[in-house]
């Protein structure tokens, strides 16, 4: 009979994170561990207040139910549809009680050290000469492909900012992205688009706020720049739904997150519904821990993407735990020689 239990955990930020959103210091994650002969499973439930959709109250109230009687959840991880966090902490630990509780729920070529996966780098919202600062750390690193967080600052200063480097480098050379986080308004929105699609980015997450459809699809149909949805996918959750989000609003690309989009099985939903329909798509971690973002890096080395994933949050945190994942060049890589303390 498996048993579980769960552990509360506060992950604190080496620096300040900035989103148009607001800063972050600290967040906190939940570890679900699920226990049968011997074996321990371990997944990470990371919702972030104020995005995800589950409350952190909802979150605990749901492991105390898990953890007094795991079986029923474990029967139907369909309970659990409408957190997204939680959903993804049952399945991982599951995965991993599955495969041995050797935290490797998806043995492959990345698992076992052969291969690494491409990531983009990620530039925080910042002022503009520390922004600069990690642009070009990023640079010297490797990384091919430079993702903004813009939307907070100045837009004639973002835009300065991104001339510049493509002054430098080509698209052939460097790939860049750029994520508004919603913070464009309907009005603006396609001008500033314009604008940047001639920098010749390869893309810009979420322009406007969710839940507008009709002036996303219009936005979709009309831009200069390819846009991908994030946000927008939070809270829809059954096939019937996604199926209308996609084709109302014909996006060129979706930004999935386990964490937020319904978990694993959820994410290959709308992979499937993506490819079907020709729309783009690449994984990235939310803030995870390295528990979670194992995790998420061995599912999406398994779909084979050519793209740039957004896995490289590991090295945020003071105390993240210890893994095997590292970061060498623009790759993430799973070091065997190393393993999990927790």
């Amino acid at each position: 009979m498996i048993k579980a239990r769960y552990q509360k955990y506060e992950l604190h930020f080496k620096q300040p994170a900035g989103t148009s959103r607001g800063v972050l210091k600290a967040r906190t994650v939940w570890y679900l561990f699920l226990e049968e002969k011997g074996v321990t499973g371990i997944g990470e439930c990371a919702p972030l207040q104020g995005l995800s959709f589950e409350t952190p109250e909802q979150v605990e109230e749901q492991l105390e139910n898990i953890c007094n009687n795991p079986e029923p959840f474990i029967n139907n991880i369909g309970l659990l549809q409408v957190l997204p966090s939680l959903k993804f902490a049952l399945e991982s630990a599951l995965l991993d009680l599955k495969n041995g509780g050797k935290r490797e729920p998806f043995p492959s070529a990345f698992t076992s050290g052969e291969v690494g996966i491409p990531i983009n780098g990620l530039i925080w919202m910042n002022e503009i000469e520390n922004m600069q600062d990690q642009i070009e750390d990023k640079l010297a690193a490797g990384f091919r492909c430079i993702k903004l967080k813009i939307g907070a600052k100045d837009f004639e200063q973002e835009l300065k900012l991104l001339k510049a480097v493509r002054e430098r480098f080509s698209s052939d050379e460097i790939i860049l992205r750029v994520d508004a986080n919603g913070a464009f308004d309907t009005h603006s929105a396609s001008d500033k688009l314009k604008r940047l699609a001639g920098l010749q980015l390869h893309s810009i997450e979420q322009p406007i706020p969710a839940a507008q459809w009709d002036e996303m699809a219009e936005l979709c149909k009309t831009t200069p720049l390819p846009i991908a949805l994030d946000e927008e996918l939070i809270g829809i959750n059954k096939r019937e739904e996604k199926i209308k989000l996609l084709d109302t609003i014909q996006p060129q690309y979706l930004v999935l997150k386990p964490s937020l989009h319904g978990g694993i099985s959820g994410c290959d939903e709308w992979i499937k519904l993506a490819s079907e329909r020709s729309i783009g798509w690449w994984i990235t971690s939310y803030l995870e821990s390295n528990i979670g973002l194992n995790v998420i890096a061995q599912w999406a080395f398994t779909k084979d993407s050519k793209m740039h994933q957004g896995l490289g949050t590991g090295q945020l945190f003071t105390n993240n735990i210890d893994s095997p994942l590292e970061i060498r060049g623009e790759k993430l890589w799973f070091n065997t020689t190393k393993s999990f303390e927790m």
